[in-house]
């Protein structure tokens, strides 16, 4: 994510870091942030990274990317915000992933519909397009 706040910077963008006190002194805390919130922890940490954010855009990564890209996604389908969710793939990190949900849809533990409520992008500008579009799905 520092990379991305950097390059982001680079491009005249503003960042805004959101991070629980317990983990100041083992992540990585952005001094460079236009903004810097230290929460108490990782649940007050999503909640305001869900009320501060028009859309959002997930890269690959791990569990705690995981865990927040489905926190995000069910908030999404029980109607707790209408926001854009992007998942931002380009080289394909996740397409056993999304083969997994498909099949968790055919077996019917995953509802009719639950996989379109997020858009799989292969580049940064499709994910932006998407987020930006008035009239996406």
């Amino acid at each position: 994510m520092g990379e991305v706040a950097r390059g982001a910077r680079a491009q005249g963008g503003v960042t805004i870091g959101v991070i629980p006190e317990r983990l100041t002194n083992v992540e990585f805390l952005d001094s460079e942030a236009s903004e810097m919130h230290v929460v108490r922890d990782m649940r007050a940490r999503k909640g305001m990274i869900e009320e501060i954010s028009d859309g959002f855009i997930a890269l690959p990564g791990g569990m705690g990317t995981l865990e927040e890209l489905f926190e995000i996604w069910v908030g999404k389908y029980l109607g707790f915000h209408n926001k854009p969710i992007a998942v931002l793939d380009p080289h394909g990190v996740y397409d056993s992933l999304r083969t997994a949900l498909h099949d968790l849809t055919d077996k019917k533990f995953l509802k009719p519909g639950l996989n379109e409520l997020v858009r799989w992008c292969a580049g940064v500008e499709e994910s932006i397009r998407y987020l930006e579009s008035p009239d996406r799905a």
